[in-house]
């Protein structure tokens, strides 16, 4: 489980093939290492990877082939930069919000602009993902907890500060850019609820709402 609260940006140092698979070996940079076991879980772009072996200032993890057919780890080459996060203690802050780790899919940067000191980032959503975002809810995207300011269709906006660009890879995010998105866990589970029960002709009501447990 992490926070989508970033501890520093590293480095990818190696991609080594094995099979359909592959491992990563990710230079650390400042992420202190000292408490970190083998079998511990590290968020690398928002993916959660498995300790396999580490080092003072490196860690390698397997990705299997269905983490690469979900996430933009197939794209990555060595030298790329990606946010670091270790997985949270019963004592963390939870400065961004429940995040797991487990992304839903890729999706894509359309435009950036600025917006005063801040700079607004107009994303992509893919169209199986889109209805589990709303405004002012909480997104993941490359491991970031980030805030959703404005949804249009499959179109959602982002309005990033300098502190968080200066902290994160946001600094390269262009247009065409794709990145890692994990939606809403809580989300997830209220429509898995639903699909659960008969949803009568009226669609969902406050009334259905409370019989289902879901309001007091």
């Amino acid at each position: 489980m992490f926070t989508g609260i970033i501890e520093c940006v590293g480095t990818i140092e190696q991609i080594k093939p094995k099979g359909g698979d592959f491992e990563l070996v990710i230079n650390t940079g400042q992420l202190d290492l000292s408490d970190v076991a083998l079998g511990d879980s590290i968020a690398v772009n928002g993916v959660c990877l498995t300790v396999t072996h580490y080092t003072g200032q490196s860690f390698s993890a397997d990705v299997s082939a269905e983490t690469i057919k979900r996430t933009k780890l197939a794209d990555q080459q060595a030298g790329d930069l990606v946010n670091l996060e270790k997985a949270c203690l019963p004592t963390t802050r939870l400065g961004g919000h429940i995040v797991s780790g487990h992304v839903d899919g890729v999706a894509r940067v359309d435009r950036v602009s600025a917006n005063a000191n801040a700079t607004d980032y107009w994303i992509e959503a893919p169209a199986e993902l889109a209805h589990y975002i709303a405004e002012k809810g909480s997104i993941t995207l490359d491991g970031i907890s980030l805030t959703v300011n404005e949804v249009n269709g499959r179109f959602f906006r982002l309005t990033i500060i300098p502190h968080t660009t200066e902290v994160t890879s946001i600094k390269d995010w262009q247009p065409g850019a794709r990145i890692n998105i994990e939606v809403d866990v809580i989300a997830r589970y209220l429509e898995r609820l639903m699909q659960a029960r008969e949803i009568p002709q009226g669609g969902v009501t406050l009334d259905l709402l409370q019989k289902s447990g879901m309001l007091k």
